[in-house]
């Protein structure tokens, strides 16, 4: 077994290229002798389940699922996916495959359009910013539960005089409100009952000792020292698993794509035993399920946004990570395993969150309504709650934070290997030998962007960051690359590369394909755009509103990103020579650079000579988006 001590680690950072004449992360046996492959299918199919499984899934899905009628919510979410979902994530597996480009390159399909792929990179990198901040959170409370009792399960010391244990209520006597009733109390009519504002434990130590959150973004405050300790350790486990791109990825992946599913059925056999576990699963999906939900129209639009995001559509990931597979993979069943999967997990996530959520509320003595929350409040507040009343806590509120890191570490690779991808694939020589230089300098570099999202207002650098670029800007993208890949390239000609993929498919296979891709899924994106557009209002944290220039900053973010597509478009249009319809018209046709990236594999309809009549249609096709005179 080959040691490696610190020549050999010196040798992998600062490979010299006059020396080595196939990369790091290129192994003898790749198909791709430059780009590299992935070693087994098994390690691609993990990657992208890591990938599309984040988050959301966890903490997002079940709480849409109890608010849209419980059980009813499963009929317009799998609707969704069949009609939206699948149709786009194969798309987008095919259109990197193909070509064996990542993101921005892909689009010498349409270099016009070659501004999207810039876009989506753009959105990659913003959310890989405090993407890393909500693993570094996971971080610190799985070291935080390594203690007996938990250190959020009672007001210690750092708590104020606002936080109880015991939830407060006001009964209403006669009209005179008595303030010193408990739930415990039974002889206070539920109907008379009034909330008293106090704080649980849970929520003050994530307040007053996690975060140590300031009253808002204009009070900044300083560094939360213990934050940027589990941030630089997060940045440090990316560029440790990314330090040979896909071929060290793909084996981590093996424990953190896995290991996820292990805590959640752990839990959940532990959530049904419980006292009080049916009630909440009865509120997420059981006897309380509503049908008349599906007569609302915002169910559905629910429906269709979780599974457009869920399914990591328009960040680039879903290319790149197809790129390394090899030309005749089958991408098409890849697919349905990647969002089938997709979907399961966050139906079975939500049994596990929602029955010890359900001996919360047994214990409180509260309605599961008043229990259930999204987002940070679910992961960060609710559920270490319900962890610290059962026995044995630190066990399984370890088992839990642990989840969560590994969850968001697999999605953090693939957003790392966008951006790395991207810049390889742009100058080839110059870090072709420096591919893991180029991680850790990219980590290096998110680790200090993140900086500011872990001073006491990051939780609302966090909030503004994730409300504005992670959410419709994603379906302008996704509407343009649609437009792109079916109406400018053509859709029958995007079946036919398919087709040299996979084989002769007949007209009735790709019948259903062709409705999703030329009307449904399009039609869905941009009702669902507009219906954002109007419904729009001011993100917020909790209580506490952003000031205008916040507000302001966010909109900045949002016009930087889509500024990018008719910024390149303008400028490939410079480029180009002959008048401006002729120029426009060339940049819509295909560049000699779009085929498979091997020459075995280009077969008549790229030969040398389709390649060169391509060329003769535009003047400097050789110029890249990402050629250093453009940076």
């Amino acid at each position: 077994m080959r040691k490696y001590g610190w020549n050999s680690f010196k040798d992998l950072i600062f490979r010299n290229p006059a020396v080595v004449d196939q990369g790091p992360h290129v192994d003898d046996g790749d198909e791709n002798t430059e780009r590299g492959n992935w070693a087994t299918k098994s390690e691609y199919i993990l990657s992208t389940i890591g990938y599309a499984v984040g988050l959301g899934n966890i903490w997002r899905f079940p709480y849409l699922a109890y608010k849209n009628g419980g059980g009813a919510f499963l009929i317009p979410y799998f609707v969704m996916l069949v009609v939206t979902g699948i149709p786009l994530f194969f798309l987008e597996s095919a259109f990197g495959q193909f070509c064996s480009q990542g993101p921005i390159n892909v689009w010498s399909a349409v270099p016009i359009l070659q501004g999207v792929g810039v876009a989506m990179v753009m959105v990659t990198l913003i959310v890989s910013i405090y993407y890393n901040v909500i693993i570094a959170y996971s971080l610190y409370y799985m070291f935080a539960s390594f203690q007996s009792p938990l250190p959020w399960s009672g007001c210690f010391s750092w708590a104020d005089s606002n936080c109880s244990s015991t939830p407060k209520v006001s009964c209403n006597v006669s009209g005179v409100l008595v303030t010193n009733w408990t739930q415990e109390n039974s002889t206070c009519p539920s109907s008379d009952m009034v909330s008293v504002p106090l704080q649980s434990p849970s929520e003050q130590y994530w307040d007053r000792v996690a975060l140590q959150r300031s009253s808002g973004l204009n009070e900044t405050g300083p560094v939360v020292w213990h934050l940027a300790l589990c941030l630089l350790l997060s940045s440090t486990l990316v560029a440790a698993a990314l330090i040979r791109g896909i071929k060290s990825s793909g084996k981590v992946v093996y424990f953190t794509a896995t290991f996820p599913y292990v805590v959640i059925v752990i839990l959940l056999i532990r959530g049904v035993t419980l006292e009080g576990a049916r009630d909440g699963i009865e509120f997420y999906i059981g006897a309380q399920s509503n049908l008349t939900k599906l007569t609302e129209a915002q169910v559905w639009k629910d429906a269709a946004t979780q599974t457009f995001y869920s399914l990591s559509i328009g960040w680039g990931g879903v290319m790149t990570l197809a790129s390394y597979n090899n030309f005749h993979n089958n991408v098409f069943k890849d697919s349905f395993i990647v969002t089938l999967t997709n979907a399961g997990t966050s139906v079975l996530a939500g049994f596990a969150i929602f029955s010890i959520l359900g001996h919360m509320a047994q214990v409180y003595k509260m309605p599961v309504s008043e229990i259930v929350k999204e987002g940070f409040g679910l992961a960060f507040i609710a559920y270490p709650d319900a962890l610290s009343k059962l026995p044995i806590s630190p066990l399984w509120s370890i088992l839990f934070f642990f989840m969560l890191l590994t969850v968001g570490l697999d999605s953090q690779f693939a957003g790392i290997e966008v951006i790395t991808t991207c810049l390889l694939d742009a100058f080839p020589k110059v870090f072709k030998s420096k591919r893991a230089f180029l991680t850790v300098t990219t980590c290096a570099i998110l680790y200090l962007l993140g900086l500011p999202c872990i001073t006491q207002a990051g939780i609302y650098w966090v909030t503004l960051i994730d409300q504005f670029v992670a959410s419709w800007v994603l379906l302008v993208l996704a509407l343009l690359e649609i437009i792109g890949v079916c109406y400018i390239y053509g859709g029958n000609r995007f079946i036919k590369d398919i087709e040299m993929m996979l084989g002769k498919k007949s007209f009735t296979f790709w019948l259903w394909w062709r409705t999703c891709w030329f009307f449904i899924s399009p039609c869905l994106i941009v009702v669902i755009l507009v219906w954002s557009l109007m419904t729009f209002t001011p993100p917020s944290y909790g209580e506490v509103q952003f000031p205008i220039w916040g507000l302001a900053l966010g909109w900045c973010m949002v016009v930087f990103i889509l500024l990018c597509i008719p910024v390149v478009a303008v400028y490939r249009m410079t480029k180009a020579e002959g008048s401006p319809w002729k120029r426009f018209k060339s940049l819509c046709s295909p560049s000699e650079e779009w085929h498979p990236y091997l020459d075995v594999h280009r077969g008549e309809r790229y030969t040398e000579e389709s390649c060169r009549g391509r060329k003769r249609s535009r003047v400097r096709p050789e110029v890249n988006v990402l050629s250093s005179s453009w940076l």
